[in-house]
Order: structure tokens, then sequence, then C-alpha cells
């Protein structure tokens, strides 16, 4: 594992089948500084350790620099596992090469294996959507039947997507962002044959981890999404009315920090963590 700046491990996702099989999946940064790339093994977790592990995908190609991994993982129902992967930071162009893996949403099968309805088989037999940043929240939604991902953008222009196969996310040919110097990367914050976000930040709140509520705690907000801030250090909660943000408030004023990832456990309690270490569990219960 390569720990430096934003490389190490990403994230944790047990299998759909974990009270049976006891696997989990890790992604993480592989590699070293001048040739790092987003892996996922898989393990069984046995007495508290990893047993069985191996190494389900490595992104192609290999980027230098410890920067904008993406790394959140989810599953959908037919079994295939996801995987969000950043655009290198100094690799922005590549995001809308079908060829490179980097700026990509990618689709496998839990073996490394690809599925063999996947949108671009011949150039890029793992994308599964194109054109992103650093996509830093990924959760599908059963009851709408869609994928919701969550990316960084530069200084403004962070965004919520509802990501269907082979669309192009627009990054960086369009964006409601600029660069950290204050110059224009684009001009444009819509082209044709490019998706647009279902909201976006301006400025930037460093979106980070994405859970759909579902649970009795908190019955007001069955299928609202909840989410994390870095750079507000809070946690937000946005509903949607089909694809439309209807409200987006800050929620829970003693979590604070840098709100990295968030879970809701199976009796509708939140558990959340921050970059400084801390960990919330947030109930509702009486």
């Amino acid at each position: 594992m390569y720990s430096a700046n934003q490389g190490g491990l990403l994230e944790v996702l047990p299998d759909p089948l974990f009270s049976q099989n006891q696997t989990v999946y890790l992604s993480f940064a592989g590699g070293n500084k001048d040739a790092n790339r987003t892996t996922i093994v898989r393990g069984v977790l046995e007495g508290g350790t990893l047993q069985e592990v191996s190494t389900v995908l490595e992104v192609s190609p290999d980027k230098q620099g410890p920067a904008h991994y993406g790394g959140k993982m989810a599953f959908l129902p037919d079994g295939t596992l996801l995987l969000s992967v950043g655009e290198g930071f100094k690799y922005r162009e590549k995001a809308q090469d079908i060829e490179w893996e980097l700026g990509k949403l990618l689709r496998i099968n839990t073996d490394g294996s690809v599925p063999a309805d996947n949108p671009f088989l011949d150039k890029a037999p793992r994308v599964y959507s194109y054109g992103h940043r650093n996509p830093q929240g990924l959760a599908y939604d059963p009851a709408s039947d869609r994928i919701l991902m969550l990316e960084h953008g530069p200084k403004g222009g962070d965004e919520l997507n509802h990501i269907e196969a082979g669309k192009n996310y627009g990054w960086p040919a369009i964006t409601y962002g600029v660069d950290y110097s204050g110059a224009v990367i684009s001009p444009f914050t819509e082209a044709e044959g490019m998706e647009q976000p279902l909201t976006y930040w301006v400025p930037s709140i460093g979106p980070s981890g994405l859970a759909i509520y579902r649970g009795d705690q908190f019955p007001a907000w069955q299928g609202d999404l909840l989410l994390g801030s870095l750079i507000n250090g809070e946690m937000r909660r946005l509903k949607l009315e089909g694809d439309t943000v209807t409200l987006d408030e800050t929620i829970f004023p003693e979590v604070s920090g840098r709100v990295r990832d968030l879970r809701v456990l199976s009796d509708g309690s939140i558990v959340t963590i921050t970059d400084e270490g801390d960990v919330f569990h947030i109930t509702n219960a009486p």
C-alpha cells in the first residue's frame, strides 16, 4: 500500500453475503510515488485477520503522484462491483479518454472479470461511465434503481450525479468550478453529449461519503441522502424528488471535523468517521 497525501486505505466494503462467506473488499492506493494505482483486493475475515487475499482490480495505466484516487465501491443487484476512480489530478484530460481508466466509474465481477454488458467492451472493457474528477461518494439506491455518485470539483463545482451506463459526465470539458489559482479550466458549464449534475456546490463543500437513509430512527428521512463535508466539517442531508434536489441542509451540529465517510446501520442509527479519527454514533432510539 502506498500511504502518502491522499493515498492509503480508501474503503472497506462487506460482500452482500458477508454473514455467510465473511468476505470483504478493500480499495487502496497501490504502488509507489512514480507508479501507483487504485487497487481492490478481497479476502476472508477470520478471527480479526484477513485470509485468502487476492487482487481483483488494478486501475490502468499507472500514474504519478499521490492524488485523486477515488476508491469508493458499491454493489449492484446483479452482484457486480462498482469502483470510482479519480483522474490523478495532473491527468485531468484523460478523464475524457475512454482507453484510460483514470476519471472513470468501473464495473467488474467480484472475481475481477468483465461483465458482458459493460458499455465499452471493445475499447475499455471495465469502464461504466467517464468524465469524472475525484469521486468520493458512491451508492446504489434499490428503491429508484439508480447509481448516485459525489465528486469533488476543483475550486467550486462539486457534483452529485445520477450515473448511467456509457454516459459522459463532462470533466474537464464542462465544469462549474475554476482552477485553484482562479484560472479558467473550461468556459463551458454544459455541452451536447455531456450530462448535467443533479446538483452542484459553489463554493466547494468537499463531499465525501454517501449513504441512503432507510431505517426507523429517523422516519421522515426515508430515501434521503446523507453525506459528509470535508471543507465545512459537517454532515448534510439531501432530499430528492426524482432527479430534483428539494432540500440540502446541515444536520447533527455535534458532528465536527473532516467527515470522511458514513454508514446507516441495520437498526437505523448512523455512524460517521472523520479524518481526525473521531467516530460518531448517532441514534434517535427511545
